[in-house]
């Protein structure tokens, strides 16, 4: 069963800079970074959090493929984070165009597609997604 580790934010960071083309960590700024990991120990997915500004953070995934991380008890504790721990109003995505996959993920999780930034990925255009705390149905059981 999958399993979310916290405290471990750079090594998370990296992994999931080696996954996502384009992504950068800055160390100046200031992220958060949770870490999923398989029964076995081995990191199969990252979740990094930056750009807060209070009521709004935004949220990056990155993830083996075909492995499956996503329980509803991992996904509620990946969304506690912004919505419970820091209050936030709302959470956003920003995802390759390309990244179909990842795209249809996000919306099946609750995402709403807001908009497009043209030409801002290394592949292409830029699709931006938005979750708001009242369309977040993950808040309620967080064991992951």
């Amino acid at each position: 069963m999958p399993y979310c580790v916290f405290g471990q934010k750079e090594f998370v960071a990296k992994w999931m800079a080696g996954r996502i083309p384009g992504m950068e960590i800055d160390d100046g700024l200031s992220y958060e970074a949770i870490g999923v990991c398989s029964d076995k120990g081995e990191l199969i997915a990252g979740v990094l959090f930056n750009h807060y500004t209070g009521h709004d953070i935004s949220m990056h995934i990155a993830a083996l493929r075909g492995r499956l991380w996503a329980t509803p008890g991992v996904i509620s504790t990946i969304f506690g984070y912004p919505f419970n721990q820091l209050q936030c109003r709302r959470v956003t995505g920003f995802v390759s165009a390309r990244n179909v996959a990842t795209i249809a993920f996000d919306k099946k999780a609750g995402f709403v597609e807001e908009g497009r930034l043209r030409d801002a990925t290394p592949e292409g255009d830029m699709i931006i997604l938005g979750m708001t705390r009242n369309e977040c149905r993950w808040l309620g059981n967080q064991d992951g």
